[in-house]
């Protein structure tokens, strides 16, 4: 068998459009898992499939047939009532980065950004000044960002406690992290629905879940009333933590995953070490 240019060509072609099938696929899950609502969205369809596939293994002709008329019309339905959740994961394929952050942080610039934002909020929670920090991870925030007012400042305690002195004008937005800078201040973001949310919860919690179940954001809260601090990611809130709790919380979080994958390896070395 010889092999010739235009079969060479022929491969090639045929391996450059299974990549760019299995790119968008992966780029679809990845978002999807990033959004809470999707999420539960993708298991629910997983389920009916499922049901269909043991209704058809067991032969339940009455439930077979209900699946089947849900199957056939479950997409139309889907589109209708989650329609702003999928135009929500549209909207992150479009600002979601190829690369991932914009800046990767060195180990001293994460300390860092750790230890100002730790100490901003510490202050803010004894002199009960409420504020929203959200840092920027994969998923853009740019469409946030343009709505905003820019700063494109170094990160610091004090702009921090300033921008959310109640005098301020831009006190009641929320700031945006990206890398080690503050991009932007009085940002607007979607307040989360969630009914499993606490109702006592005030507009900057709700906030910063909504942007956590839409996003792999991380966001910081101080209550104005309390003075409570919570973090929001992954879609769930974490409320009332202690500074420590935070400080640890934003090291991990922040961490790169090559970084966690690593010292999972080494942890689980040295607990295999010790039983050997």
């Amino acid at each position: 068998m010889t092999i010739t240019l235009s079969s060479v060509i022929s491969i090639i072609q045929k391996l450059i459009d299974v990549s760019l099938v299995w790119l968008i696929f992966y780029y679809i899950l990845k978002n999807i898992r990033n959004n809470v609502k999707l999420t539960l969205l993708f298991k629910g369809v997983a389920i009916v499939i499922l049901l269909k596939l043991v209704s058809d293994w067991f032969g339940f002709v009455t439930i077979g047939l209900l699946l089947e008329y849900v199957i056939m019309w479950g997409p139309l339905a889907l589109i209708i009532i989650f329609q702003p959740e999928i135009r929500s994961i549209l909207e992150q394929l479009g600002r979601s980065q190829l690369l991932g952050r914009h800046k990767v942080l060195t180990v001293d610039e994460r300390e860092r950004l750790v230890y100002e934002i730790v100490q901003a909020m510490d202050y803010l929670r004894k002199t009960r000044i409420g504020a929203l920090i959200v840092i920027e991870r994969d998923v853009s925030l740019n469409n946030y960002i343009e709505k905003a007012k820019k700063l494109y400042a170094d990160l610091s305690s004090e702009l921090l406690i300033s921008i959310f002195f109640p005098k301020n004008p831009l006190h009641d937005g929320g700031v945006i992290i990206q890398g080690d800078r503050i991009t932007c201040a009085g940002a607007v973001f979607p307040t989360s629905n969630n009914a499993k949310a606490n109702r006592r919860l005030g507009t900057r919690h709700r906030a910063a879940l909504g942007i956590a179940e839409e996003s792999d954001a991380i966001a910081l809260v101080v209550s104005e009333e309390t003075g409570r601090i919570s973090i929001a990611v992954k879609g769930e809130l974490f409320y009332n933590l202690s500074l420590d709790d935070v400080r640890m919380m934003l090291i991990d979080e922040l961490r790169p995953k090559q970084d966690s994958d690593f010292e999972d390896e080494i942890d689980e070395e040295e607990i295999y070490e010790e039983n050997n």
